[in-house]
């Protein structure tokens, strides 16, 4: 099994390379990261600087990769700088709002374009991008996070057209948008303060919940919301 993984610098990106290159039917895990490489090394795993925003380096890289069985994006954005989650309407920046959009949207859309031409047609695959429940507008009860909650709803949807346009090129390719719960990483390390210990998972652990659910799945499945525990989030 190939198998690429993008933002495999971060903490949950990192797990899914190390329990996936741990496993004896993959042969191969591509895994990108943005700006340093980390020093974790495996034989199985090879590092690529790729700026998953720009069309130009994704479709560089699918030159590169050849057959994909697997596809699993990490990467994304909750704060940067002195840029965080919005309280209020009267904190939302312009630039930050379309930065979500470039980290936690965009990246989905070209890595489909680029991508899925290789993965057979005929093989099992699997597509799936880590999400959140802060993005179920169904679920929505507390409002806030306007850049974090529509990008991750934009997400969704890109991942649900996906699944319909695919239906007809690739019938045996699931994709699923999937959220990890809360886990420990500097994505959410600023807004643990109040999560209860047993609900604050290590990447590890996270990873391998959402690993459970991403194999249970099946192309009948394709362009579903996904929990780490199982349960099938409303849109």
């Amino acid at each position: 099994m190939n198998i690429l993984i993008i933002g495999a610098s971060g903490g949950i990106g990192s797990a899914f390379v190390q329990t996936l290159a741990a496993r004896g039917s993959v042969q191969r895990v591509v895994a990108t990261y943005r700006s340093t490489q980390p020093a974790w090394e495996d034989a199985k795993v090879d590092w690529v600087s790729l700026d998953v925003t720009d069309e130009s380096d994704v479709a560089r890289l699918a030159q590169e990769m050849g057959e994909i069985d697997w596809l699993i994006n990490a990467a994304g954005l909750l704060h940067e700088g002195t840029h965080g989650p919005e309280k209020r309407v009267a904190q939302v920046d312009p630039e930050f709002v379309m930065q979500n959009f470039r980290v936690n949207t965009l990246p989905t859309l070209l890595l489909a374009k680029h991508m899925t031409p290789l993965m057979r047609h005929g093989r099992p695959a699997l597509f799936a991008t880590v999400s959140a429940r802060l993005g179920s507008i169904g679920e929505n009860a507390l409002g806030g996070w306007y850049s974090y909650r529509a990008s991750k709803a934009a997400l969704n949807m890109v991942i649900r057209n996906l699944a319909i346009e695919m239906r007809r090129t690739h019938p045996q390719l699931t994709l699923a948008s999937v959220h990890p719960g809360t886990t420990d990483t500097s994505l959410s390390r600023p807004f643990q303060r109040n999560v209860p210990a047993d609900a604050l998972f290590t990447p590890a652990y996270s990873v391998n919940c959402m690993l459970q659910v991403l194999e249970g799945l099946t192309p009948e499945d394709s362009g579903g919301f996904w929990s780490f525990d199982g349960e099938a989030l409303p849109w």
